[in-house]
């Protein structure tokens, strides 16, 4: 046995074990971090693979930022878990079945269909001059793009629609408004008061007044 196949089935035992826990664990915040675990075992058969972008890029979006955002709202959230712990027995015979039923397919489609290792040979070694940023990017764009400028577009409309329907506007922002300006005219804008003047006392006086109240 192989360092490699050593370093395979190690992690691969990793990611197994850290799945489990994610969807065992009562705490959300260590089922999180069984999540990263998870992700950064993964990465390593990644790398075994010869796939460094894959590998550094499930570490750096999903280690990095998408699981760090969502510890911060999972931390943030007052979860009643009595309350998700309601039906768990009557709901348990239903999910194992649909679990079992699940690996089962999964085990067909690995020995007997596409998946296996009949249809699939080991990856050649790659020289050092060997770029897998370069061959990822020349495929992506040649092979598949119409498949990935559809899906940015895609995603784009998804991130213009959820900010235009959650959008609000700010409360007592100023905007400059261009059509009110160029309709502006003396009658709106100026605006005449008629108010009785106010004569003020001069300071001498009133202290004089309030000199003669204390002699008193």
């Amino acid at each position: 046995m192989t360092f490699q196949v050593i370093v395979f089935y190690s992690f691969a035992a990793w990611v197994v074990f850290s799945a489990l826990m994610v969807i065992t664990s009562k705490n959300s915040v260590k089922a999180a971090l069984f999540l990263v675990l998870t992700f950064a075992s993964a990465s390593v058969i990644w790398l075994l693979l010869e796939a460094e972008f894959l590998a550094l890029s499930l570490i750096v979006v999903y280690v990095g930022a998408v699981m760090v955002l969502l510890l911060f709202v999972v931390m943030m959230m007052d979860i009643d878990y009595a309350a998700l712990r309601q039906g768990f027995v009557k709901k348990l015979p239903f999910a194992i079945a649909a679990s079992l039923a699940f690996f089962a397919l999964l085990y067909f489609f690995i020995t007997h269909g596409e998946f296996s290792a009949v249809h699939f040979a080991q990856p050649e070694a790659k020289s050092a001059d060997y770029s897998n940023i370069k061959e990822l990017g020349r495929v992506m764009y040649t092979d598949y793009v119409i498949a990935f400028e559809t899906a940015a577009v895609i995603l784009l409309v998804a991130i213009i629609s959820a900010i235009a329907l959650t959008f609000r506007g700010r409360k007592h922002r100023k905007a400059q408004v261009i059509s009110k300006q160029l309709a502006a005219n003396k009658r709106n804008r100026l605006k005449i008061v008629s108010m009785d003047a106010v004569v003020e006392e001069p300071v001498s006086q009133v202290n004089d007044v309030e000199e003669e109240g204390e002699d008193k």
